[in-house]
């Protein structure tokens, strides 16, 4: 399916950030202190994860992106080996420091966006009375609000497409009265309503951030085409994707024209 976007969007992305860092190396002895693995690093890499990431996702897509995020660094450290990309350990730093709520006077009279996007990690960066008023601030704005959180209380969230995935769905102890709530299932696709839209079936090599990708793909292409069962099929299409390369993924150009456009090049 050939589908070209009329115009540059423009979305605002709100929500907690890292910076996912990958250590590559291998196990090859046990320490003599206790029986546990030593890890030899061999390198290592750095890229933006949770709500930066999502920046990242739109960006490709040729979006212009304002990004409304906490200052206070998080870092997320994955150790992998080498020979087989299989996770190690991971371990996280800067979550037990306290993260500056947002400034909620920073969205007020903001409104010269296509979408808002609210990557919710529940860090401490947005508050349940936050996200209330986000809501109800570009809702009456008609501005569409696309929200992927991991609190349990969700009533917060109103006037709005909400994507949570399963687990988080079976966790949740309150729901929005008033959104539209799709549920990620892995590799069973996206239940939306009553429907499940199904989703190719790939060797997962690594998840993270998959939900990124689905939720920036599917943003993208619901506001070119209005329609949210293709904009569904498409995000599927990229999240799966995504799944089989090793690390945080961030969509690129080749990938839109081989998946979305159907052309061998961009």
């Amino acid at each position: 399916m050939d589908i070209q976007q009329q115009k540059q969007l423009k979305i605002l992305v709100i929500g907690d950030s890292c910076e996912d860092v990958y250590h590559y190396g291998f196990c090859d002895r046990l320490s003599p202190e206790a029986p546990v693995a030593i890890f030899k690093e061999i390198r290592k890499s750095k890229m933006p994860g949770m709500s930066s990431n999502v920046v990242q996702n739109l960006q490709s897509f040729g979006i212009i992106t304002a990004h409304l995020s906490n200052v206070e660094p998080i870092e997320k450290h994955r150790f992998i080996d080498e020979r087989f990309k299989q996770h190690l350990l991971r371990v996280d730093v800067g979550e037990e420091q306290s993260v500056k709520s947002i400034d909620i006077n920073k969205i007020k009279n903001n409104i010269d966006f296509d979408a808002v996007i609210i990557s919710d990690y529940n860090k401490g960066y947005l508050n349940a009375e936050d996200c209330n008023y986000i809501c109800s601030y570009f809702s009456q704005k008609k501005i569409p609000v696309f929200v992927d959180s991991k609190k349990s209380d969700l009533k917060c969230f109103h006037d709005c497409w909400l994507k949570i995935n399963n687990k988080e769905y079976s966790n949740a102890r309150s729901l929005p009265v008033n959104a539209k709530i799709l549920v990620t299932l892995g590799q069973n696709g996206v239940k939306y309503g009553e429907k499940i839209y199904s989703t190719d079936k790939v060797e997962v090599f690594d998840v993270c951030g998959a939900g990124d990708v689905f939720l920036a793909t599917l943003v993208n292409y619901f506001l070119i085409t209005k329609d949210i069962e293709i904009a569904i099929t498409f995000a599927n299409k990229f999240a799966s994707y995504s799944v089989t390369k090793s690390g945080t993924y961030k969509i690129t150009k080749q990938d839109i024209a081989t998946l979305a456009l159907g052309k061998n090049n961009v």
